[in-house]
């Protein structure tokens, strides 16, 4: 290759590397922008409430149970009697959930935080077996009074007056689910059972729920049901089980959960929590909805800057094609200041994006870029049509690129297709050319 071609290839590669350097700056402050607005929306939920996950009802009976041994003491046979204290948990044999989910956004300063406000009704039947299970030795057992517990993860956002509906009486709440192993949520304190019989009774209760981010349900039912709409069109289904049926529209969505124990185990993992401390089980069976943006101006700014190289070459080749086909001469000032004209670009689209939403902040951003560059190459290359027609091209790859970001399960291929179609454009326009010349004449 001929020293002064080489030269000439040389430079444009050592400023498309220097132009690197501010990019990495513009995705530093990317990443620095998104961390604040992260804290503000945790200083929001803080101040309203978290994510919410509901674990319940559970039917918790305390017992103290009397064990007797004979030891000999002093030569003779003496009784000793001890105590063992612990719950004994059942799960119901229903579950059934019904819940409408309205969000409404939060502000402070620039930045917003999703809220929602979950309301419904939440019932079923417990089906409490004879002696409580206990199959010998029931008569060493003494029970206190039982109650029923549920969990709510941040107790701040319940936005009612909760009562529970016991067969045919109301029973008022109060706070705290008196488990150690289950800490944040409320209980009530249910009539005298005995036990001495096998026994089913419905349950029930109304529930309005704030939360921000997910909202989360534990299926705790021999077999569960829950229905769940809300005025959110782009829910993220998250957890342990997917919906069995859900419908999705620009005003919002439905879905509709079931489960069974077959699938749940819960019976034993409810177990493994209450003796062994291990809760990890119990607390991740859940399902749920995410309502939170699932791709927000930052994400996809951070996923924009990823091409601001292809761009940046695929420019900086076009100048070099001007060149070599119209026997231009394109100075590297002008390469680095057209350059930094794209780098700006990404920090415009930044910047806008936080006031204005990411689409009309990349469709200014791109038309500003645009525009700039077609009155600037119109005199760098000697001509306004040249310099139309250079921002008309730059104006294509920049809604290309919008293509890319909008599709994110096909951008792998529309950039594939993208990189090769416009290979295949630089070898066609240079197929009769002779690099020797070229070499000679730079």
């Amino acid at each position: 290759m001929n020293k002064s071609l080489a030269y000439k290839l040389g430079t444009i590669a050592l400023l498309t590397l220097l132009l690197m350097i501010p990019l990495l700056m513009i995705g530093g402050l990317i990443s620095d922008r998104q961390n604040l607005r992260d804290g503000v929306l945790h200083d929001i939920a803080q101040s309203a409430s978290f994510d919410q996950q509901i674990s319940g009802p559970l039917l918790v009976v305390p017992y103290r149970k009397y064990q007797r041994r004979w030891i000999v003491k002093d030569g003779e046979s003496v009784e000793e009697t001890s105590t063992l204290s612990g719950h004994l948990y059942f799960l119901p044999e229903t579950f059934d959930a019904d819940l409408g989910v309205d969000t409404e956004l939060r502000a402070r300063g620039i930045y917003q935080a999703r809220l929602f406000h979950a309301k419904g009704r939440i019932s079923g039947r417990f089906k409490l077996p004879h002696h409580w299970g206990i199959d010998k030795d029931f008569d060493d057992y003494r029970f206190d009074k039982p109650f029923l517990a549920v969990g709510i993860s941040d107790i701040r956002g319940i936005e009612n007056g909760l009562e529970l509906s016991f067969d045919d009486q109301r029973l008022p709440f109060e706070a705290g689910t008196g488990l150690d192993w289950l800490r944040s949520g409320v209980r009530v304190a249910l009539p005298q059972l005995d036990g001495e019989q096998a026994r089913e009774f419905a349950y029930g209760f109304d529930l309005a729920l704030q939360g921000t981010g997910q909202l989360h349900l534990l299926p705790v039912g021999r077999t569960s049901s829950v229905d769940m709409r809300a005025n959110w069109p782009h829910p993220s289904f998250v957890g342990s089980y997917l919906p069995s049926r859900r419908d999705i529209d620009a005003n919002g969505f439905t879905a509709h959960w079931q489960t069974s124990f077959f699938a749940t185990n819960l019976e034993d993992a409810v177990r493994q929590c209450a003796t062994g401390g291990q809760c990890a089980d119990f607390s991740e069976r859940t399902f749920g909805v995410s309502f939170i943006d699932p791709v927000d101006q930052y994400l996809k700014s951070e996923r924009a800057i990823k091409y601001a190289l292809l761009f940046i070459a695929l420019t900086f080749a076009g100048f070099f094609l001007f060149e070599v086909l119209k026997n231009l001469s394109v100075h590297p000032v002008q390469y680095i200041l057209v350059g930094v004209a794209l780098a700006f670009f990404y920090l415009l689209l930044l910047s806008l994006s936080e006031h204005i939403g990411f689409g009309p902040a990349y469709g200014l951003s791109a038309s500003a870029c645009v525009l700039l560059l077609g009155f600037y190459l119109s005199h760098v290359l000697h001509s306004v049509g040249r310099g139309v027609g250079f921002a008309a091209g730059l104006a294509a790859l920049y809604g290309m690129l919008y293509g890319l970001l909008s599709a994110e399960d096909y951008a792998l291929l529309m950039g594939s297709l993208l990189c090769f179609g416009l290979l295949g454009v630089f070898m066609v326009l240079t197929r009769r050319l002779d690099w020797a010349r070229v070499g000679r004449a730079a």
